[in-house]
């Protein structure tokens, strides 16, 4: 199946870069060089994956992301940035992306994250749904739900929570957790603890029991009755 790609990036040099790296590779490509174009482009077709700079002229790359997230776009996200600090990648999660690589970047990292975040959103296994407690998810269609209330997640934390129920109530290791979700390019501990803050949130946050526990050192999961932390 040919993959789309979707390329937000206003310096034509890094653009042009990446286009000549995928089209080699054989996919489909098209190109953004502002934030208003790529968030026109990213609504009126079905990309399998964005790559997103995060300073971009007329919508940046943070408004953008928030935007497609905010409009129900699931399609998974990459975020590239000059910026390379703790506040500015917790920032970039916080918004939706799914990912996230500093400049200057090693091509064959960026197909390796692309190619993950794909594989992950395509869900590459058997249609069904399944169920712990008040938790549900649809599988075919990429949704979870409690108490009947669905839940907004992105690719990753849609991912992790998928993880966490298939083991539920087994605790599911940090090691575990990255290995699945990001395989060959580990994420820094700082990125599994934005997704997980981002999945409380959306899990436990708006009800009165909470079911995402933490188990200190070791890594989480999923409980009924007892008060989670």
């Amino acid at each position: 199946m040919t993959i789309k790609l979707l390329i937000i990036e206003d310096n034509s040099d890094v653009a042009g870069i990446l286009g000549d790296y995928f089209e080699a590779k054989g996919m489909e490509l098209d190109f953004a060089d502002n934030g208003e174009l790529g968030l026109s482009l990213a609504q009126a077709f079905d990309f399998d994956a964005i790559i997103l700079d995060l300073m971009l002229p007329k919508l940046d790359g943070l408004s953008l992301c928030k935007a497609l997230r905010s409009l129900g776009c699931s399609t998974p996200i990459l975020m590239l940035t000059a910026l390379d600090n703790k506040a500015d990648l917790l920032m970039g999660f916080d918004c939706g992306a799914d990912d996230y690589l500093g400049k200057p970047f090693d091509l064959d990292v960026v197909d390796a994250r692309i190619q993950a975040l794909i594989k992950r959103h395509r869900g590459e296994v058997a249609q069904g749904s399944l169920k712990f407690g008040d938790i549900e998810i649809n599988i075919a269609k990429h949704q979870a739900s409690r108490q009947n209330m669905q839940l907004a997640l992105t690719p990753i934390t849609y991912q992790i929570l998928l993880l966490l129920i298939k083991n539920a109530p087994n605790i599911v290791k940090r090691e575990q957790i990255i290995d699945e979700i990001w395989g060959q390019s580990p994420p820094s501990s700082d990125i599994l603890r934005s997704h997980m803050y981002q999945l409380r949130n959306q899990l436990d946050k708006p009800f009165k029991q909470p079911m995402l526990a933490t188990v200190p050192k070791v890594g989480f999961r999923l409980q009924l009755g007892d008060k989670a932390c």
